[in-house]
C-alpha cells in the first residue's frame, strides 16, 4: 500500500491503523534548530481528539504525543522527526458487524476489492483517526513560517447556515441520538502567506492546497477565491473584486488572504450500527484543526521549496 507520504521539501509519512497499538508520523525535511515546545504539540493535537466535544464520538484518547526522535534540548535537529501516538481506547466489538457489511461511500469494500483484506475494526487506515498524524504535522510545519495565521469558519453543518459552535453541537447531539450524520461546508483562511509560492505548471498551489484538502477523508469538493461562483461572473465583475482569486493568481500565491472552502459528505455510519458504536454524525467539528493541518504543511512544503530557488 503506497500513498502513505505528502510533500517534497517538507513531509510526512504517515503510519497505523485506528485500532492497532498505535498511531504516528516521521516528518522528514525539518528545518535545524527550531525550538518546539511539545506542551503546545499536544494542545494543538487536543483540538481533534476524540472524546473533547459534545455531538462527536463517545471514543477518548489522551492523544498524547511521544516525540521519539528529531529533538534535542528543545530544538529541532534537522534529522527526522518521528512521533508515536497509543491507541488506548479501542472498542473493536463495536466493529463486528462490519466484518461482512460495507458502508456505502466508505473505503469497506473498495479496500476489499484492491487489497484482498481489510480492518475492518473502526477502518483501519480509512479511518478518521489517521488524521492524527497529519495534526502532528501541522503543528510542526506551523513553527517554520510562524508569522502566517490560518484559521476555519463553520459556513454550513447539514441545515444550519454560519451557525454559532453551540448551535452545531446541538444539532450534533441531536442526530447522533437519532443515528443520522450530515455533510457541510468549511472555509479555511490563510492570512499573511508569504507571496511567490507555487510551481507553474503541475505544482501550482491551488493544485497542491486541492490535493491536501480532497485526501482528507470525507471531503468531497475543493475551490479556492470565488470557487464555484466564478460561473455565475462576467470577467469585468471579476477584475473588480479585490480578491476574487482568494490570494492566488497563476496558481502562485500573491501576498492576498488565501480563502479555500471544502465541503463534507455525511459520515457513512448510520442507523442502528450508529447509535450503537462509537462514530462522529459529522466530522466538520474535530476535521477543522485538520483542514489548518493540511494547509500549514502544503505552505511549508513551498516555502522550502521557494527558499531554496532563492538560493537561501
Amino acid at each position: 500500500m503506497r500513498g502513505n507520504t505528502f510533500g517534497k521539501l517538507f513531509s510526512i509519512t504517515s503510519f497505523g491503523e485506528s485500532h492497532g497499538k498505535a498511531m504516528g508520523v516521521v516528518i522528514d525535511g525539518m528545518p535545524s534548530n527550531i525550538e518546539i515546545d511539545e506542551s503546545e504539540l499536544h494542545r494543538f493535537m487536543l483540538r481533534r481528539a476524540p472524546g473533547q466535544t459534545k455531538g462527536t464520538t463517545n471514543r477518548v484518547e489522551s492523544d498524547r504525543p511521544q516525540v521519539l526522535s528529531g529533538l534535542f534540548e528543545g530544538k529541532t535537529l534537522g534529522s527526522p522527526i518521528a512521533v508515536m501516538i497509543e491507541n488506548t481506547n479501542q472498542k473493536s466489538s463495536d466493529y463486528d458487524k462490519l466484518k461482512k457489511e460495507y458502508r456505502a461511500g466508505h473505503a469497506d469494500e473498495t479496500t476489499m476489492m484492491k487489497y484482498g483484506i481489510r480492518d475492518h475494526r473502526g477502518g483501519g487506515r480509512a479511518s478518521g483517526r489517521e488524521t492524527v498524524a497529519r495534526v502532528v504535522g501541522g503543528f510542526f510545519a506551523s513553527q517554520i513560517i510562524p508569522d502566517v495565521s490560518i484559521k476555519t469558519e463553520l459556513e454550513k453543518v447539514g441545515d444550519l447556515l454560519s451557525p454559532s459552535e453551540d448551535e452545531a453541537i446541538e444539532y450534533l447531539e441531536k442526530l447522533k441520538a437519532d443515528g443520522e450524520s450530515c455533510g457541510g461546508v468549511c472555509v479555511i483562511r490563510i492570512q499573511q502567506p508569504p507571496r511567490g509560492l507555487g510551481e507553474p505548471c503541475f505544482d501550482k498551489l491551488k493544485a497542491d492546497l486541492a490535493k491536501a484538502m480532497m485526501s482528507i477523508g470525507g471531503v468531497v469538493a475543493f475551490e479556492y477565491g470565488l470557487g464555484k461562483e466564478f460561473a455565475d461572473k462576467k470577467g469585468s465583475m471579476i477584475s473588480s473584486d479585490e480578491n476574487a482569486f482568494g490570494g492566488i493568481e497563476g496558481g502562485i500565491s500573491n501576498g492576498k488572504e488565501i480563502v479555500l472552502k471544502v465541503t463534507f459528505k455525511p459520515t457513512s455510519t448510520v442507523g442502528d450500527k450508529a447509535k450503537s458504536g462509537r462514530h462522529d454524525p459529522c466530522i466538520m467539528m474535530r476535521a477543522r484543526v485538520v483542514l489548518e493541518s493540511m494547509a500549514w504543511m502544503t505552505l511549508a512544503d513551498h516555502f522550502l521549496r521557494q527558499r531554496a530557488y532563492e538560493g537561501r
